[in-house]
């Protein structure tokens, strides 16, 4: 990423003739009609502020599609806008299939990291100390500029290599709210003139190093979510543990993480009624509403208008907030409800008649067992439709496992149940190697899994014996720690990794016992990116998660790379000295 590529693609966009009509010729003259009453004003909105702004339109202007020469073809797409604006209950498929056509004749491939020799470069502890206690400054000083350490939001529109046809008509059929029907089907369809013009592609999706996505898009949303603040909170933790923090430092990392903790279990609590019984029951929500959600007026106002007002809670950010707590040794009264209960009735092929996976576009892994991510709220509302996230029940293993007494888990027969239902999605997820397909994933990349694998193996592994081979009789864990790092040592370190690729490795082999001597190129990598982020951070902005609708929206920051380095280097340190 650098100034020549960026000027190279402009140019190349400014010189190159036009091959065909363009989304603007496609959409202008029904999308952009001077009376708002007639059609769905969402779409409208939808089109004029996310695709045809100040920004794109001159891009969008010069990409043309040689398949909408052929006249047919070009009035299939508008019938189906068409369509999508007017009707009261349009038929999503019928809607979707002249794109979904267009879509699988761009096929895109996923990075491929060219192989490395593995790096023979010594990292002194002296150095680890020496980066992990930068990271850790970032850290605390963000939270005394802030009041918390934000994350940040960017849309990508080149769009994502696993959504193609198939799954764009399974997306429009499975999400529920109509914007995000709507907006699923417009990113969508600029995709596909941007991934028929290779220069404007350039520009907005340049190429990078290693497999984590570096977030680059000068767009990027400030924001605050319990989620983010469980993992800094764990992070600020790690650092605690590892005892090079001064008495001021860990005064303030301290006092940070119980008001992250308060954010997750009070200010983020919502209140939501159990599908299988209609009992009430207390969970986390996505995305707290202003002020608390720290976003600007100006994005949480174009949120809305695009359609993204409404979040509900999810199953991950209630795992993770309850683990932190767990793990500081709050005393909250939320963390006495046996959360297991209640993600029994979301859990596949176990009472779960009223919600199953509706967005299955990674249907290529069984779901039986797994538990399902977002939680209908009081009104019924899951805007999203549902989905099946192999990391995020990796995170209902971990946070089951750390309060086992409390949820008296093996002692319970229908608790104990649905866990082993939980480790058996895990164990194909391993045995049939679909771990290592980005495709399996919602949310993630493999190369996370690998990370919160060794976390949620880590809590596995603190457990008395009796409890272990009650929960795991078949011993999953162990041949999935296998799996795992067969994947880290021989694929992901074997090939070109930028510095988060090398935390998430560093934490999956630190934590399931690898040798110390397969960290040296991870720490390597480490050291070299040190100070990548200027003047205001260690390191650079990457992916940490994602959604892959209604295109590809990536969450990270400068503080969630400090975040995963610190950590990482936390526990490959405590391997090192042993």
């Amino acid at each position: 990423m650098n100034l020549r590529h960026f000027a190279h693609a402009a140019y190349g966009i400014v010189t190159t003739e036009r091959v065909g009509p363009t989304i603007l010729d496609l959409c202008d003259e029904l999308l952009l009609m001077p009376s708002p009453s007639v059609g769905n004003a969402h779409l409208r909105r939808f089109y004029k502020t996310a695709l045809s702004n100040v920004a794109l339109r001159p891009i969008l202007h010069r990409a043309g599609l040689p398949q909408l020469r052929d006249e047919t073809r070009f009035r299939a797409l508008q019938g189906a806008l068409r369509a999508a604006r007017d009707e009261a209950s349009p038929d999503w498929r019928s809607i979707g299939r002249p794109l979904a056509d267009l879509l699988d004749e761009f096929p895109q491939p996923h990075p491929k990291p060219p192989s490395v020799p593995a790096s023979a470069e010594p990292v002194s502890l002296k150095r680890v100390d020496e980066i992990l206690q930068g990271c850790a400054a970032h850290l605390l000083g963000s939270y005394r500029a802030n009041g918390f350490i934000p994350a940040y939001a960017a849309f990508n529109f080149i769009g994502d290599p696993d959504v193609r046809g198939r799954e764009l008509l399974v997306a429009l059929d499975g999400l529920n709210a109509r914007t995000y029907k709507n907006a699923t089907l417009l990113f969508n369809l600029a995709r596909v003139f941007f991934l028929a013009n290779p220069h404007a592609a350039a520009l907005i999706n340049p190429p990078w190093r290693g497999l984590a996505e570096p977030m680059w898009a000068p767009a990027q949303i400030r924001h605050r979510a319990a989620y983010y603040d469980a993992f800094f909170a764990e992070a600020l933790m790690d650092y605690l543990d590892s005892g090079l923090a001064s008495p001021g430092a860990a005064t303030s990392a301290r006092g940070a993480i119980r008001r992250m903790i308060e954010f997750c279990l009070d200010t983020s609590r919502e209140r939501v009624r159990m599908p299988n019984n209609g009992k009430d029951f207390d969970v986390i929500t996505a995305l707290v509403p202003p002020p608390h959600c720290r976003m600007s007026r100006f994005y949480w106002k174009l949120k809305s208008d695009l359609g993204f007002g409404l979040y509900v809670p999810d199953c991950d950010t209630t795992a993770c907030s309850f683990s932190a707590a767990t793990r500081f040794g709050a005393k909250h009264p939320l963390l006495d409800q046996p959360l297991l209960d209640f993600y029994t009735a979301y859990q596949l092929g176990h009472q779960n008649d009223h919600h199953p996976a509706t967005v299955s576009i990674n249907d290529n892994i069984d779901f039986d067992g797994g538990v399902v991510t977002w939680i209908a709220n009081l009104a019924g509302e899951k805007p999203f439709g549902n989905d099946v996230d192999p990391t995020l029940n990796l995170d209902v293993l971990e946070v089951s496992f750390r309060n086992h007494e409390r949820w008296q888990i093996v002692e319970n027969p229908r608790r104990l149940d649905t866990l082993r239902r939980i480790i058996r999605f895990q164990d194909r997820l391993a045995d049939t190697g679909a771990f290592a397909n980005p495709r399996s994933h919602i949310y993630y990349l493999p190369e996370l899994y690998c990370a919160y694998f060794g976390r949620c193996y880590e809590a596995f592994r603190a457990l008395p014996e009796p409890k272990r081979k009650a929960i795991d009789p078949a011993g999953s864990f162990e041949m999935i720690r296998r799996q795992v790092l067969a994947y880290v040592q021989d694929e992901l370190l074997a090939a070109e990794i930028n510095v988060f690729d090398a935390a998430l490795a560093l934490l999956a082999l630190a934590k399931l016992g690898a040798e110390p001597a397969s960290f040296a190129p991870a720490l390597a990598c480490v050291d070299r990116s040190f100070g990548e982020g200027g003047r205001r951070a260690p390191f650079k902005a990457y992916e940490w998660n994602k959604m892959k609708t209604p295109t590809r929206i990536l969450v990270g920051g400068p503080e969630v790379t400090s975040a995963f380095v610190l950590s990482a280097l936390v526990h490959a340190r405590k391997r090192m000295k042993k």
